[in-house]
This record gives C-alpha cells, structure tokens and sequence, in this order.
C-alpha cells in the first residue's frame, strides 16, 4: 500500500513508499483515504524542522488534516461501511496528566501526548489507514468534496470557545471580530464568526484575487492596507490572530476595544527579534481588562461542532477554499506554494462514489 512518509529532522526526505496494509483490531474502523490537506505544520515536518517518527522507527507517514470513506466498520459500533469520516489527531498522553485525565488532551499539561502524522503515530496520508471508533468523526455525506476542512475547523471552533470562556468573566456581548490573516485558519475563523452573528473584519496583505471574493462571499469586509487602518475604521472587540507573524501579533494586542479577547492561533518562527514598547502594553492590557490567550489543537467536542458547521456552510464557498488538488503521485507540487493559494489537498487516488 502507498502512503506519503518523511524522515522527521531530515529535510529533503519526502516520499511515496510502499508499507503494509492496516489491519484494524477491535473497536477500530478501517478507512479507505480520500485526501489529506497540507497546513504548516507539514511543511515545517517536510523541511526536517519538525516531528517525530513512530518508536522504533525511521519513518513517519504524515498527513494529519484527513478525510476517508469506512472500508469496515465493527458491528454495534454506531458506523457503517461508506460512511464519511474524519480521523482525531491527538491521543492522550498514557500516564496521564489531569487533562488528559478529563478528555481534554488538547489542553495536555506535561506534552507526553501523541499525534497522528505529527508525533509518534503516523498519519492519515496512505491509501488505507485505520482509526479507534472513539476518535472517529461522521461527517454529512455532503462534505464529500470539502470534508478535510473539518481537522482546521476544529482548531478554530476551540479558539472561539477559549474567547467565550474568557468573556464569561463578567458581562460579554461582543459585537466585532478582526480576524487577521486570511488562510485557512483565519477564513474559517472567519466563517464561525459569521455564524455567531458578529461583525466580521478580515486582514490580510494581498489586495486582490481568491482571499478578498472568499472575504466577501462571507458577508464581512476585507482589508488589505495594514492593522492600522483596519482598526481605525474598527476598534474589535475579539481579535483572532492567524498569522503568527510577530509585528501583527503584538499590533493586534494593542488593537482591541477594552476588555479585548486576543486569541493567538498562529505559530511565529523563532529567531527572529522586534522591538516593543512593553510598558505601554502592559498598561493598556491591565487598565482595560484585556486578554490575550494561545489556543492550539483541538478536543472532541471541537471536532462535533466543526462538523455541525461544515454541514451547515455553504459548500460552494468552502471550495472556494481548496485551491489545489494534487494527486499523491505528484505529491511535490503540493509543498510548491503558488500566488493565490489558499487550501491544497493531497488526493488518495480513491475511486469517485
């Protein structure tokens, strides 16, 4: 069976390989691939910046944003053979710690957890894969074009959960968002703050082209002249931020209407320095009952209500945002950025149902 591996921390060492076919045990399904979609932490894997291989080891099968059709489904298991399914990424660590303890090994305290395509497990990218019936999400037979959007749906669906839980500190009725950056992460934060009725402000540097038309398909308002000028036309009461760069991170702090939310979903490169006037930062996060809070991965329940609102999307505007689809033998071309993308995805290869 094909499947999309690396030798993580060694850069150049992407390939299709040949590896045994999965043979699921109890309470597992064995899923048929459809597609795996690319996001940075990919890259970062493929460039040997990132990632660990299975114990034991060279090799890791990457792939961790997945979509799949059941092969085989264990009887009373509440799945059936053609049902469409999205695979979790996190396991909880085996000691465990109080998180993990709970269910909520996207909040896992000591790191000993592990990841499907990112860390000790491999991922998605092969043409069969299996998965614990536990860590399994149905999706609407609908979504069977855009359905590898769920995984980064459910990385924003915890970041506006982590805004709310924050704003129920005391009273909290949020009226605009600026989200900032206009990749998948940012367009889908996007759309779930759509969904929750807010006013919607998109910032991101290019002026024309697919981000703007998926801005304004969306019904919010895109802006392409800076976060300065941005946040003079609003002053935000939740800010998103999706870029990780480090200039609009710290801009966007000091960008919010008091007792701002800032939640920082992209992660910044190291090594590189900025200068700040941190007094000032500080005193307008304190004297204003600012937030700013880091939100990454995604839980159970996440996953449960990306699913609800892919399925409630429209789905012409959720193709708006793959850009690309790749066939697994031309694998390359999806680690090769081009001007206006926005999603890639890495087919399987499956046949059309």
């Amino acid at each position: 069976m094909q499947a999309l591996t690396v030798i993580p921390h060694a850069a150049g060492s992407l390939a299709v390989r040949e590896i045994s076919a999965p043979e699921p045990g109890a309470g597992e399904l064995l899923v048929e691939g459809l597609a795996v979609g690319v996001c940075g932490t990919d890259k970062e894997i493929v460039a040997g910046r990132y990632g660990w291989a299975p114990p034991g080891r060279e090799r890791l099968v990457i792939g961790h944003e997945s979509l799949g059709r059941v092969a085989h489904a264990p009887p009373d298991s509440g799945f059936a053979a053609d049902d469409l399914v999205v695979g979790v990424v996190r396991r909880p660590d085996p000691v465990p710690c109080g998180a993990c303890a709970h269910g909520e090994f996207d909040m896992c305290r000591n790191g000993r957890y592990t990841e499907r395509g990112i860390k000790e497990l491999d991922g998605y990218a092969s043409r069969h894969w299996k998965v614990e019936t536990s860590y399994a999400v149905r999706l609407d037979p609908a979504l069977a074009e855009v359905g590898v959007l769920l995984e980064p749906t459910s990385v924003v669906a915890k970041a506006w959960q982590q805004v709310e839980k924050v704003g129920s500190r005391a009273w909290f009725e949020p009226r605009t968002v600026l989200v900032t950056g206009a990749g998948p992460i940012g367009l889908l934060a996007a759309l779930l703050g759509v969904r929750r009725g807010l006013e919607v402000h998109v910032l991101d540097r290019v002026t024309e082209g697919r981000k703007p038309r998926l801005v304004a398909g969306l019904g919010a308002t895109y802006h392409s002249s800076g976060l300065a000028a941005a946040v003079e036309k609003v002053r935000p009461d939740v800010v998103i931020e999706a870029t990780g760069a480090a200039q609009v991170v710290f801009d966007a702090i000091a960008a919010t209407a008091s007792y701002g939310v800032v939640c920082l979903t992209g992660v910044s490169p190291a090594g590189r320095a900025i200068t700040i006037e941190a007094g000032t930062l500080n005193r307008e996060i304190v004297l204003e009952n600012d937030v700013v809070i880091g939100s990454v991965n995604a839980g159970l329940g996440h996953y449960a209500e990306a699913a609800r609102a892919l399925a409630g999307a429209d789905l012409g505007w959720l193709n708006g945002l793959i850009t690309r689809r790749v066939p697994l033998s031309r694998f390359h071309e999806a680690f090769t950025p081009e001007p206006d993308d926005v999603k890639v995805i890495i087919t399987l290869d499956a046949p059309a149902r």
